[in-house]
């Protein structure tokens, strides 16, 4: 996996974010509840999976060899930069996502054991449990006003657009339905969306798109500049 150029200005401030309708103002478990159910979620999941984190360590270096784990740069809350982690899936070297997959890879991805190491990033608080799954910096500028609501909130393992069906829901869905999540965000969305997810992981549906190894780039292009205002209308910070 081979990420993009990063935009010059991935910061964006939460005045700057638009909306889809207005939010609901902040709860008290989305200003205060959630991350101390991350924290707590994370460390208890760490600890007790910690053979299961061993086992696929193992299994991706007789597997794939070194490096056991990829990292990625990635678009956290207002879009901030963060380091990803997941186990490694894929064979180094040229060649698209489809010629390096390997059914290993394949199985790995299937399951979701990859993401663990994840739970990592959510204890340092690049992540939440629940929701929209960070995407590549080279995304940011390609956001719709309204795609761009999903910065708005800690991006996740699980996620309403995970629970609709993970890599086969089309980008202009899935964006859509992170964007609606981060302006809605409560403790009964959060338990339906991880649940749904859940579900999907163990069903087996939606580990990649038709006609796709994992997922295809989003290409979608950016906002052409508003003729009224004089400038564009996809401002990124």
């Amino acid at each position: 996996m081979t990420e993009g150029p990063i935009p010059p200005r991935p910061f964006l401030p939460e005045d700057r974010l638009p909306q889809q309708g207005p939010p609901r103002p902040p709860g008290f478990y989305a200003r205060h509840g959630k991350r101390a159910l991350d924290v707590l979620g994370a460390a208890l999941a760490l600890l007790l999976l910690a053979p299961v984190l061993l086992a696929v360590a193992l299994a991706v270096r007789l597997a794939l060899g070194r490096p056991v784990l990829f990292r990625q740069v990635r678009a956290g809350r207002h879009g901030r930069p963060f380091t990803l982690l997941k186990f490694r899936s894929m064979r180094e070297g040229p060649g698209d996502d489809a010629a390096r997959l390997t059914p290993f890879g394949r199985a790995l991805r299937a399951s979701a054991l990859d993401e663990l190491p994840q739970l990592v990033n959510v204890l340092r608080g690049e992540m939440s449990l629940v929701g929209p799954r960070p995407l590549p910096l080279a995304y940011l500028p390609r956001y719709a006003p309204a795609q761009r609501g999903r910065l708005r909130v800690r991006p996740g393992l699980a996620g309403a657009a995970q629970a609709a069906g993970r890599n086969a829901v089309p980008w202009e869905e899935r964006l859509s339905l992170d964007a609606r999540y981060a302006q809605r965000v409560s403790l009964r969305g959060d338990l339906h969306a991880a649940l749904g997810t859940f579900h999907i992981l163990l069903k087996g549906h939606g580990v990649s798109a038709p006609g796709h190894a994992t997922m295809p780039r989003f290409d979608a292009p950016p906002p052409q500049p508003d003729a009224r205002k004089g400038g564009d209308s996809n401002t990124s910070g």
